[in-house]
């Protein structure tokens, strides 16, 4: 088993998960994180830390997709390891439906 984040972070970005993350598996994307499916030592101790409900293991329905989503995209991105303020608007935003298709950029973020 592995966790991935799922479209729930998009447009969000809250990094309260990369703090607890013991391996620093997450990868900063403009507008989401991912983690590296193939880092995780799957401990779980992200999950309840994401306040958008955007980490996932990849042992829930139809999560495929989001396990190579994640893969590609922390392949090219920086990591992360320290906390940063969640993206301007994320009240707005978060739990909306859709998100992918919205407002994702393939562009890096930071790291840091």
């Amino acid at each position: 088993m592995t966790y991935v984040v799922t479209d729930n972070c998009i447009a969000c970005k809250y990094t309260d998960c990369v703090e607890v993350c013991p391996v620093d598996c997450f990868y900063e994307g403009e507008n989401t994180l991912v983690i590296h499916p193939d880092e995780c030592i799957d401990c779980g101790v992200c999950e309840p830390e994401c306040p958008a409900d955007a980490i996932r293991p990849d042992t829930d329905a139809d999560m495929e997709k989001w396990v190579e989503f994640n893969r590609k995209y922390a392949e090219i991105w920086p990591v992360i390891v320290t906390k940063k303020d969640p993206m301007p608007g994320h009240e707005d935003k978060d739990g909306e439906e859709g998100k992918l298709e919205k407002y994702f950029s393939e562009a890096p973020g930071e790291g840091g």
